[in-house]
């Protein structure tokens, strides 16, 4: 079988096979999600997640058809009039886009592709209710450290800060009595099939969205905040849900948290080393984000001194690994490898030997 170093969809975790057969034998496909057995499973991927991310009481942990769909409904459910986005990349745009679509007025600071921030140079305006940072920027493979986006936080209290972790979850170590939201998709980092959001929200999301309905503001229908938290409270939700997914991901997490996040930390730090180390010394690529403290460590971005393309096709010729290729105008002059939690430091390693060779 292929390993893939893909960005997303990524490498599936080695149990999430077996997870998805323990759910085919239960049945879980045709279950109710109005069921005393769906909300059992609901259940438990919530206090799973909540110890993986060390969530506090006041938040809830929902689900949408995608981290897609969050960017709008976070917008709508949180900003009124403004909001300020931190952009430096192409998901990090596209969540400043869908803002000025739902016709707010959407500040923002731009950095050039491959740049990132720090808190110390970011001047939040006066009058924006919605924060928006990237903790990994996937078309890039820029981070924003857990630390820096805490500075935003404490510098304005008064604002909601909402983090996208998509191709991050769960490497950043947020601090959930400070940041008010944040969300992922289940396809990259947790190593399963698309087609599942998570959307972590606290009180003060809800109490804003809640007090834009009474203002007769259009906050969505049945994926508002206050529908999903009305839901939440008795491990519903407003429509069927991948209810496969949800189980799943619960297994997952419970796996995560056997393994223990800071050890999966750590892991991943290794590998991400492993991988820069290699780049330092190589003739045939160079790391792309100079500055090292904003180098992620779940994407790697590599500039090829040939085309990507053949690069990509001469790996998986050599070792059935494939590769990223690099986003939009980078297609072709950049490789993006996933460093997840699917694929471990061998792997990585015989990865590094193979571009090695080429």
């Amino acid at each position: 079988m292929s390993t893939f170093f893909t960005p997303g969809p990524a490498a599936l975790f080695p149990t999430v096979e077996a997870h998805y057969a323990a759910a085919f034998r239960q049945n879980i496909g045709s279950i109710s999600h109005r069921s005393v057995a769906f909300r059992k499973i609901y259940q438990h991927t919530d206090e799973q997640l909540r110890q993986l991310f060390a969530l506090p009481k006041e938040t809830a942990v929902l689900f949408t058809g995608s981290a897609t769909e969050i960017w709008e409904r976070a917008i709508m459910n949180s900003v009124e009039h403004e909001s300020f986005h931190l952009v430096n990349g192409s998901f990090s745009k596209k969540f400043f886009d869908f803002s000025q679509e739902l016709h707010k007025y959407a500040h923002a600071m731009h950095k050039p592709f491959g740049e990132g921030f720090d808190a110390a140079e970011v001047t939040v305006p006066e009058y924006a209710e919605l924060i928006c940072c990237t903790a990994n920027e996937t078309s890039s493979g820029v981070q924003m450290r857990a630390a820096e986006i805490h500075k935003i936080k404490k510098a304005n209290k008064d604002k909601l800060v909402m983090v996208d972790m998509v191709s991050s979850a769960p490497y950043p170590n947020l601090d959930f009595n400070l940041v008010d939201s944040a969300m992922f998709s289940v396809q990259k980092a947790f190593g399963m099939p698309a087609g599942l959001g998570v959307w972590i929200a606290n009180e003060k999301m809800l109490a804003k969205a809640e007090r834009m309905k009474l203002h007769g503001e259009t906050v969505g229908t049945y994926h508002s905040l206050p529908s999903l938290w009305e839901n939440y409270k008795n491990f519903e939700t407003p429509e069927t849900p991948n209810v496969m997914g949800i189980y799943v991901l619960g297994k997952v997490a419970e796996d995560f948290n056997r393994i223990g996040v800071d050890v999966m930390r750590k892991e991943t730090d290794r590998k991400a080393k492993a991988l820069y180390d290699f780049a330092k010394k190589s003739d045939q690529f160079d790391i792309f984000v100079t500055n090292e403290s904003h180098r992620s460590a779940t994407v790697v971005v590599l500039n090829c001194k040939q085309m990507a393309g053949d690069v990509i096709k001469q790996v998986q010729a050599k070792s059935d690994f494939i590769l990223g290729a690099g986003y939009g105008k980078m297609k072709e002059t950049q490789i993006r490898i996933a460093n997840f939690p699917a694929v471990n430091l061998d792997q990585v390693e015989a990865l590094i030997a193979t571009l090695g060779s080429l």
